[in-house]
């Protein structure tokens, strides 16, 4: 507002004019630049942070490769068909698959022969507790089982047996054709194989054996 009888042209009241109009005001000018610098700064900063975490994740998963690469003794064997060149992503990981089903097959056949053990252990266990209570069987009554005969004695009754019944079916049985040697063998059966016959042979063959043992 100009003082009474100021003059237009004055040349202070062209200045006061200048700083009265808002459209020429220098706070607001600068006020939008630091704006725009802030906005353009913020920017910047998300489109970095963006990058920084896109490597990041990009050297989580080659560190990740990497590791599998050195785990894996499939991967350290070298592949000829491949010659010098890297191991790419998919076959690391298809070797990788290849081990743990590996690992997951001798973990089963492990546990099997571990189960097979327990099992024998178990087997042993009732065999000492058995051959305990023979022992100590034996030490109560250290007479007993004098007259046992051994093992030989049982395989000579066997074998007498055997040496009778073998004289008769060689005495009867026809080797001609196939159709005959069958014919003789139910035949042979039927007569020599009877429950009396086998009787008289057992009973001769005891006979025999404790008249050459007394």
């Amino acid at each position: 507002m100009t003082e009474p009888g100021a003059s237009p042209e004055d040349p202070w009241v062209k200045v006061e004019y200048a700083y009265s109009d808002n459209s020429l005001d220098p706070d607001d000018e600068d006020s939008d630049y630091h704006q725009e610098s802030y906005k353009e700064s913020y920017k910047d900063r998300r489109r970095r942070a963006h990058t920084q975490a896109e490597q990041k994740r990009r050297d989580a998963i080659k560190r990740g490769y990497d590791d599998l690469q050195t785990i894996v003794p499939t991967c350290q064997q070298q592949d000829f068909s491949l010659g010098s060149q890297k191991l790419s992503k998919a076959i690391v990981l298809q070797k990788t698959i290849d081990y743990i089903q590996f690992l997951h097959k001798e973990k089963k056949k492990q546990e099997e022969e571990v189960s097979t053990l327990r099992k024998d252990v178990m087997a042993l266990k009732i065999m000492k507790v058995n051959y305990e209570q023979i022992v100590k069987a034996h030490q109560d009554n250290p007479h007993e089982g004098e007259d046992q005969v051994s093992d030989q004695v049982k395989f000579n009754v066997f074998q007498g047996i055997m040496d009778s019944l073998f004289q008769s079916f060689n005495a009867s049985i026809s080797v001609a054709s196939f159709q005959e040697l069958s014919a003789c063998v139910f035949s042979w059966i039927e007569e020599h194989c009877k429950p009396q016959t086998l009787r008289e042979i057992v009973i001769g063959v005891l006979h025999q054996l404790k008249n050459q043992l007394y």
